[in-house]
């Protein structure tokens, strides 16, 4: 990890409230936001438009060979294209919500999109959040936050999103699988938002960096 910029790590599972989090927790600190399922949801969306089964996973990564993912920043959160081609809201469907973790269990997929999401800290300090930033992307960071939420909550949220999945399914698929599954990483500080605001678990995540040592100037902008 570079030792001028540093990366605040936020995993959670689906609808936990990660996101969200650390959209607010980024833009309060000044830092880039990457949303590191967003790249994921990308490979997904790639196997629909190449009409590519995402179970079969020689042809997954055969397709990473073919088509170019390429990721930066805007406005100080992250981008993801495809072939030069940004999908946007499409990201969100049901369909790559039923490929993504297919895919991501993927270990080549895993090991592409790890490399570019470590390459952001070449380009200044980062929050990202993801379900492996912890214990696999940056491993070493001491700032690190585990945020949850009930099974019932987090079906809700995303019924008011208006997605159908099922967020124990996401889960299970997550957890289970042996390619970086979804934990909680050594030395991280769980936060349960199930009745807690997003103010109020922003607030709680910036105690977690002061109690860990984060830099002074960082925390004079909250």
């Amino acid at each position: 990890m570079s030792s001028e910029h540093i990366a605040v790590a936020i995993d959670g599972p689906a609808a936990s409230g990660k996101s969200t989090v650390a959209k607010t927790l980024a833009k309060r600190l000044g830092l880039i936001m990457v949303n590191t399922g967003a790249m994921y949801r990308a490979v997904a969306w790639a196997t629909i438009k190449q009409e590519i089964d995402p179970s079969d996973a020689a042809a997954v990564v055969k397709m990473l060979d073919e088509v170019e993912f390429s990721c930066g920043v805007e406005d100080g959160f992250s981008t993801i294209l495809v072939d030069g081609h940004y999908p946007g809201g499409e990201l969100r469907q049901d369909a790559v919500n039923q490929r993504v973790s297919k895919v991501a269990a993927i270990s080549e997929v895993r090991e592409l999109l790890v490399q570019k999401q470590r390459e952001y800290l070449d380009l200044g300090s980062v929050v990202m959040e993801g379900r492996d930033i912890g214990s696999v992307v940056f491993p070493n960071t001491p700032y690190k936050i585990y945020i949850d939420a009930s099974e019932e909550v987090r079906l809700a949220r995303r019924s008011a999103e208006g997605l159908t999945d099922a967020v124990a399914k996401r889960d299970a698929e997550d957890s289970k699988r042996k390619i970086s599954p979804l934990m909680v990483a050594d030395g991280a500080v769980k936060i349960d938002s199930s009745e807690m605001g997003i103010e109020e678990v922003v607030s709680a995540a910036i105690e977690v960096l002061r109690a860990n040592g984060a830099p002074a100037e960082l925390l004079e902008r909250v």
